[in-house]
């Protein structure tokens, strides 16, 4: 189904650092985890849909390497990001 312009403006308001700030790294990957779980459901019904796990793929190596990056640049919030998200076993 997607994100709706609601859910996402609610993930963007829930992660981001400023009243300006909508595409910061921890935003995106708040989005790219919510993209992620909408896939996998998907892929739950329809196992042989090739096309939708490349994408997932796609998606979870984008953020993996965002929240490398915000490991980098700041572990307190990369660990509260993880946490908060529900990922990464913890």
């Amino acid at each position: 189904m997607g994100l709706t312009r609601q859910k996402k403006e609610e993930i963007v308001k829930d992660y981001r650092k400023s009243d300006t700030d909508t595409g910061s790294a921890t935003v995106q990957i708040a989005l790219l985890t919510e993209r992620i779980k909408d896939l996998t459901e998907h892929l739950n019904v329809h196992k042989k849909d090739f096309s939708s796990q490349r994408g997932l793929r796609k998606m979870v190596g984008q953020r993996r390497r965002l929240l490398k990056y915000v490991k980098r640049r700041d572990l307190t919030t990369y660990k509260e990001l993880i946490q908060k998200l529900g990922i990464r076993g913890v």
